[in-house]
C-alpha cells in the first residue's frame, strides 16, 4: 500500500521550486533525487503527484513488431488506460532519447482520464501537440521514431530508474521549469511545510540583497541580527492588505 499524500500537501509542493526541494532533501541525506535530462515541453507549468511507473527494456526484433500494439494487454497501453487520476506517468527509458516513449494521442488520453503529467528520461513524439495540452510533460527531447525500435514495455507500477533516480510507485514527483524532483512519499508533508518557510525566508533574503546587503551572515543566517530583521519583515508583511 502506497502512502497517500494529501491534496493540501500537493498544492504546497506545486508552489515551491525544485531547487528548494532538492536542498531540503539533501539536508535529510538524499543526494540523488533530480531526474537527469528531463526538461519541460512548455515553460511555466507545475507538477505534483504520485508516480505511476512504466519500465522499458531494450527491444528485440521478434517481440517488438508494430503488431504488438494490437494487444490490449501491451503494458504501455495498459498504463495509459489504468493510470489513476492525479498520478504522474514516470517512464524508465534508460536515458535513450533516440526514440519516443509516448506520443500526443496517448498523452491526450491520459489528460482526459485526469492524469497529472508525464515524466520520462527518453523522448516524446508529437512534442508540439503534447506541449499544447493542459497536462504538463517533461522529457529528454523530442523524438519521432516509435518506441518499439528501441524499447520493450515490461514492468508496470514497479520500482524503476528514471534519469538515474530510483522512483518507487507512489513517490511524489514535483516539476517546474528547472526539471523534476522525486520525493519519498513519507517525507512529502514535512518537506512541503519546510519548503514554504524556506522560500518565505529566501524572499526576505532576495529583498535584502537587492537593496545592497552582503550575503555574509545573511545567507545562511549566521548573524543574530538577521533573525530580528526577518521577524520585523514578516510583521510588516502580515500588516499589508492581502
Amino acid at each position: 500500500m502506497h502512502q497517500a499524500v494529501s491534496s493540501s500537501t500537493l498544492d504546497m509542493l506545486k508552489s515551491v521550486s525544485t531547487a528548494t526541494l532538492t536542498s531540503l532533501l539533501y539536508k535529510r541525506g538524499f543526494r540523488n533525487v533530480f531526474i537527469q535530462g528531463a526538461r519541460p515541453l512548455k515553460a511555466g507549468q507545475r507538477l505534483a503527484g504520485p508516480a505511476f511507473t512504466l519500465r522499458y527494456i531494450p527491444s528485440r526484433e521478434d517481440l517488438d513488431g508494430i503488431e504488438v500494439f494490437r494487444d490490449p494487454r501491451h503494458p504501455q497501453r495498459v498504463a495509459v488506460e489504468e493510470i489513476p487520476a492525479g498520478a504522474v506517468l514516470v517512464m524508465d527509458c534508460r536515458g535513450d532519447v533516440s526514440v519516443a516513449s509516448a506520443g500526443s494521442i496517448l498523452a491526450t488520453r491520459m489528460q482526459v482520464r485526469g492524469a497529472a503529467g508525464i515524466v520520462t528520461d527518453g523522448g516524446l513524439r508529437d512534442a508540439a501537440g503534447i506541449a499544447r495540452l493542459d497536462m504538463p510533460a517533461w522529457c529528454s527531447g523530442a523524438s519521432a521514431p516509435t518506441n518499439l525500435i528501441r524499447h520493450h514495455a515490461l514492468d508496470l507500477n514497479a520500482p524503476i530508474g528514471c534519469g538515474g533516480v530510483p522512483v518507487y510507485p507512489g513517490d511524489i514527483m514535483v516539476g517546474d521549469d528547472d526539471g523534476v524532483v522525486c520525493i519519498p512519499a513519507h517525507l512529502a508533508e514535512e518537506v512541503a511545510r519546510d519548503a514554504v518557510e524556506m522560500e518565505r525566508f529566501e524572499d526576505f533574503v532576495l529583498e535584502q540583497v537587492a537593496e545592497g546587503a552582503s550575503i555574509i551572515g545573511l545567507y545562511p543566517a549566521t548573524d543574530p541580527a538577521t533573525k530580528s530583521l526577518y521577524e520585523a519583515w514578516l510583521a510588516r508583511r502580515a500588516e499589508q492588505p492581502s
